[in-house]
């Protein structure tokens, strides 16, 4: 019996923008790391570390966006295959919000359902999923309203359903909640996590907060400044779980003490 392919592999990856010019930067360098298939349940990776170290130029190009891939050096596989660019087995969720304004909200959960055109599926089947993602996020109130009509926390869960509703494998998430108050952040951790064990998917986190990473993660990593390496990875039991308040968990001595373990980690690695 043949080994189930890792989720997601760097094999010495190495990305530099602007080559040959004044602008020449290395965002990331010498990048190793394996994330298994874990049957029934996927791995939460919080990804921590300063500003311009490289954490978005790997969840950009675990997507596969243009400009990343392929890498300067070394090689990104997903799923034992070598990327060549987007896909459906992947899903991403920005900072800034994302949806497109002049659709609705239902339009807006339909679009990639619309665009891979799904043979088995008809026009009335694609709204009827849609919908239901867009209740299991809160939304089923605001199903006909455009962006521009919701709060921040709302165009978020928009941006959670738009892309849960594809069942990817691989969930990308860059510093989703960072422009939410404290209240409506937590309200979306705790949603993530609910929606989360539903899709049984593997989430790259990027973060600046230590505790959303340490709530959040089964591993952290922490990474150097600029060009960006692994530096410190720390696996943990997470006090979350379906249906947990992150504001209790936040409480406990557990939670406190991880926090402060991961933060001297961070200030040892950044400084």
């Amino acid at each position: 019996m043949s080994q189930t392919p890792n989720v997601v592999e760097f094999r010495d990856v190495s990305h530099t923008f602007n080559r040959g010019t004044p602008r020449e930067f290395t965002a990331i360098r010498d990048l190793n790391f394996q994330i298994e298939d874990i049957p029934g349940r996927g791995e939460f990776i919080a990804m921590l570390g300063p500003s311009g170290c490289g954490k978005s130029t790997v969840l950009n190009l675990i997507a596969g966006f243009r400009g990343f891939v392929p890498p300067t050096r070394g090689e990104v596989l997903v799923f034992g295959q070598p990327l060549k660019g987007p896909g459906p087995d992947r899903g991403m969720v920005f900072q800034k919000y994302s949806s497109f304004p002049h659709l609705t909200v239902l339009q807006n959960v339909m679009f990639g359902l619309d665009l891979l055109q799904e043979p088995v599926r008809t026009r009335e089947e694609r709204v009827e999923l849609a919908m239901e993602w867009i209740r299991k996020v809160g939304l089923e109130d605001h199903a006909q309203k455009y962006p521009r009509q919701l709060s921040g926390g709302q165009q978020q869960r928009v941006a959670l359903a738009r892309s849960l509703v594809l069942q990817p494998r691989i969930i990308l998430m860059d510093e989703p909640f960072s422009a939410l108050d404290e209240p409506t952040r937590l309200d979306m951790q705790r949603l993530l996590v609910d929606l989360w064990h539903e899709v049984e998917a593997t989430v790259f986190l990027v973060t600046h907060s230590i505790a959303e990473a340490v709530y959040l993660g089964d591993r952290i990593w922490i990474f150097t400044p600029a060009p960006g390496r692994l530096a410190v990875q720390i696996e943990k039991e997470p006090p979350r779980g379906q249906g947990t308040d992150p504001l209790q968990a936040q409480e406990s001595a557990e939670f406190k003490k991880d926090v402060q373990l991961v933060a001297r980690e961070f200030t040892r690695v950044t400084t």
